[in-house]
């Protein structure tokens, strides 16, 4: 019992296939040409059983090995007639070839030109083949809608759980009062800037709350809450938060994760200038670097080791990333130089 536990789905999908057209093809033989039916049995159980499986599993094999599936639609469709000729062609021309080794060719096969056996053949060849490649081709098409379904849940879920952390942890309690502190001692001092300062704050407050409606924005609109987040903090670090920006235009429109950069610079600045007696420096730089749009964070500070300071902030980072782009994206924190630590988002260009 626990030997065929072990057994995947795809063999048991082998196995009781090729059997079923076996015992189906056997039949017909018993019912039609009962006469040759001892004679071909055991060639009929060779041809269907282990040529069939071996033949079949061969093909997807080579799709596996071309990638078929992960080219466009069309493309697939192009690999798919390709690939079910080429095997139809050699799984005829084996038959043939055993047929008449073996005698199993009637008078009627025997007189009939070569090409004709051989067309034959190969359309019968062809069509099981055929079969075989659209039950293959449905199921992993079925699968990845499936599982692209799952994936959109899960990023639905993702941005809720965001929404909800960003507004108790990372736009968190301390934050709100050390900006409500300095706007309250700008009252009096600098009246313009303290209604700028809440305008900024409204801003940030107003975004996080939006998180869970949209799954990307376009830089330019994130680079404005991270600016409006930097200009509060440089009220309570002064000259201690320097900020440099190194944005090429030509990014501005590309759409990245609602609050993914804010929440970064917000880590750097909890973890790495804060940190820091003299403070330091952050630089935010974007621009396109071969075929993905970079994006750099780098803070004054170490890591020391501690990659999940911010355990949510960086975790979230690379969870949503992976659920949106797959593979063409990734997250990189290290630390760079004598006291600097680099955060690097890649994705994918979008046109």
């Amino acid at each position: 019992m626990s030997v065929l536990s072990n057994v995947s789905k795809y063999w048991w999908c082998q196995i009781i296939g090729w059997g079923g057209l076996t015992l189906v093809s056997l039949f017909f033989k018993l019912t039609y040409d009962s006469d040759h039916f001892s004679e071909q049995f055991v060639f009929k159980i060779l041809d269907f059983l282990i040529i069939g499986i071996l033949l079949s599993h061969a093909m997807r094999e080579m799709i596996i090995s071309l990638k078929v599936l992960q080219k466009p639609f069309d493309r697939q469709i192009y690999f798919f007639v390709i690939i079910t000729i080429s095997f139809a062609i050699g799984l005829a021309f084996f038959q043939l070839f055993s047929w008449k080794y073996f005698d199993l060719l009637d008078k009627k096969e025997l007189k009939a030109p070569f090409t004709r056996l051989m067309f034959g053949a190969v359309f019968n060849a062809a069509v099981i083949l055929l079969v075989w490649n659209l039950i293959y081709f449905m199921y992993h098409y079925v699968e990845k809608n499936r599982t692209e379904q799952i994936d959109k849940l899960r990023m639905k879920a993702l941005i809720k759980e965001l929404e909800l952390k960003t507004i108790k942890s990372h736009i968190n309690p301390h934050f709100i009062f050390n900006s409500l502190n300095s706007i309250r001692a700008l009252v009096d001092e600098n009246p313009g800037r303290a209604r700028t300062a809440i305008t900024e704050l409204s801003n940030i407050l107003r975004s996080s709350m939006q998180a869970e409606k949209l799954e990307t924005v376009p830089l330019e609109k994130e680079l404005a809450i991270v600016k409006d987040y930097l200009a509060l903090e440089q009220m309570r670090f002064e000259e201690r938060l320097r900020i440099n920006f190194d944005i090429d235009e030509d990014t501005l429109d590309q759409p990245i994760p609602p609050m993914m950069l804010q929440t970064l610079v917000e880590n750097a600045i909890k973890h790495g200038i804060s940190k820091q007696v003299n403070g330091g420096e952050i630089k935010i730089t974007s621009d396109f670097v071969g075929n993905h749009h970079e994006i750099i964070i780098r803070n004054t500070g170490r890591l020391n080791g501690h990659r999940n300071a911010d355990g949510f902030g960086l975790q979230s980072t690379q969870n949503r990333l992976s659920l949106m782009y797959g593979d063409k994206a990734s997250f990189q924190i290290n630390d760079i130089d004598y006291n600097a630590v680099e955060a690097k988002l890649i994705m994918p260009i979008e046109s």
